[in-house]
């Protein structure tokens, strides 16, 4: 009986931590769909406004003319295309997001679904184990309940913390992956700077768009990761920032940046990725730690529990 109702309540008390992390979670990406959909919006109008620029500077105007007789026309003509040009790679990057983000809603409201009234089979579980502490006649029986459960309640964070140290993992390869790409585009930048001609420039911007698909890859990643750690950062203070992550949308298009600024921009992105890359190596390590002194803590939870039964 007491059995039962022990692995019963256990199972549930998991299920109701999965509810409250799921629901956390969900917030948490409705909150960023909010955003990613003002950021939408906000990027529709400047494009509108980027595109009537250069149809303005095309067509025939006086201060066309003007540009024309100074011999800047075409140089302005180029500039403003570039900013379209760059509007749209933003928009473009913000739009896979929101689709990213409605993915992972539809997951975790349809995984919500599946677990169903949770609190209900919890209240029953515990109004039948407490009429069974109440009708025991042996004292050890409500020490030896309320050490199973801590037992549960354990075992349930240890998880929480396995989950979000599997998560940062793959946050890792992905910046790794990063680094490798811009690695290869710095050196090919180099050897584009002393004269590298186009197969070099060509190898480049490759290398280059290798690395921004590594990046938001990688946001990807950071993004499931800091949701993983909302569960656990109420007991364990780690934090990760994925606002400030690399924005790529207006990066490295040709004509916008002669070379030398465009290696500086790959070494900056580099730093970024290290950077990030240490931050979620500290988390991970911490997370680890967490979890080592939880073994410790449910080694002494069992020892209590085969002393009360070797007692009783």
């Amino acid at each position: 009986m007491v059995d039962r109702l022990n692995e019963e309540l256990i199972k549930v008390k998991a299920d109701l931590r999965k509810k409250n992390k799921w629901q956390n979670q969900v917030t948490d990406y409705e909150r960023e769909r909010t955003e990613i959909d003002s950021i939408i919006t906000n990027l529709k109008k400047q494009l509108v406004e980027e595109e009537k620029d250069v149809e303005k500077l095309e067509g025939f105007s006086i201060s066309g003319v003007f540009l024309a007789l100074k011999g800047s026309k075409e140089e302005k003509i180029e500039k403003e295309k570039q900013e379209v040009i760059a509007v749209q790679l933003e928009l473009q990057e913000a739009e896979k997001t929101k689709k990213e983000l409605d993915q992972a809603l539809t997951e975790l409201r349809y995984e919500l679904e599946k677990l169903g009234n949770v609190e209900a089979r919890y209240q029953q579980l515990f109004a039948e184990k407490e009429q069974y502490i109440k009708q025991s006649n042996n004292s050890s029986a409500a020490v030896l309940v309320q050490l199973t459960e801590q037992e549960g309640d354990t075992k349930a964070y240890m998880v929480e913390l396995n989950e979000a140290i599997k998560a940062g993992s793959y946050v890792v390869e992905d910046l790794d992956s990063a680094h490798a790409s811009l690695d290869s585009a710095a050196n090919w930048g180099t050897f584009d700077m002393f004269g590298g001609g186009a197969i070099s420039g060509i190898a480049k911007h490759g290398h280059i768009d290798d690395a921004t698909a590594a990046i938001h890859k990688a946001q990807t990643s950071m993004r499931r990761f800091q949701k993983e750690l909302l569960d656990v950062e109420e007991e364990l203070d780690v934090q990760i920032d994925i606002s400030g992550m690399l924005k790529f949308a207006d990066f490295f298009l040709d004509g916008i940046f002669v070379d030398f600024m465009v290696q500086n921009r790959i070494n900056e992105a580099r730093d970024q990725v290290s950077y990030k890359q240490a931050e979620v190596e500290r988390i991970i390590r911490d997370l680890e730690r967490e979890v080592d002194a939880n073994k410790k803590i449910l080694e002494e939870i069992r020892k209590d529990r085969r002393n009360v039964i070797e007692n009783a």
